[in-house]
């Protein structure tokens, strides 16, 4: 399957009722979120410790594989500008690579300032420092994926 940008054009390939994954690539882990199957609730799964991308990937694959994920969304680092600097091209590059693993789609979403609503969450739920570097990925990834997933239930009510 194709990476498909913009986001509309993702939304279009999505079987229905089955879940995704949100992931956030970052250059030492992956955060790894995951949806109902109704697309409403996102959940922060796990972080993954980036080692090589075979090893990557293939963590992934196993998350998708045990939860029946229909698709795959990966959270695009612009800069605040909107701009694509370098952290954008290596997650397409991640995106392109994972194509060629899986039959699955794969949607970009614009992931500006989730760590920072992620780190916002895990202050106000009073989470240690210790515990927030621990979780903050997954977390982020979490974020992530609510937002798009937000955008697909408008997507659908435009529909009907």
């Amino acid at each position: 399957m194709a990476v498909l940008d913009p986001f509309d054009d993702f939304a279009a390939l999505l079987p229905p009722m089955q879940a995704l994954v949100g992931l956030d690539l970052g250059e030492k882990t992956v955060g790894v979120a995951v949806s109902d199957g109704m697309r409403s609730i996102a959940s922060p799964l796990l972080t993954i410790r980036r080692k090589k991308f075979g090893l990557d990937a293939q963590a992934i694959l196993t998350v998708v594989a045990e939860r029946g994920i229909g698709g795959i969304v990966l959270g695009l680092p612009r800069n605040m500008d909107g701009s694509e600097g370098p952290r954008c091209q290596s997650t397409r590059a991640f995106a392109r690579n994972l194509s060629a693993l899986t039959d699955l789609p794969i949607g970009f979403w614009d992931e500006r300032l989730s760590t920072v609503a992620a780190e916002r969450a895990l202050l106000e739920a009073d989470t240690s420092r210790r515990r927030r570097a621990e979780v903050i990925d997954h977390v982020a990834a979490g974020v992530i994926l609510q937002g798009a997933l937000d955008r697909l239930a408008m997507i659908a009510r435009e529909k009907s």
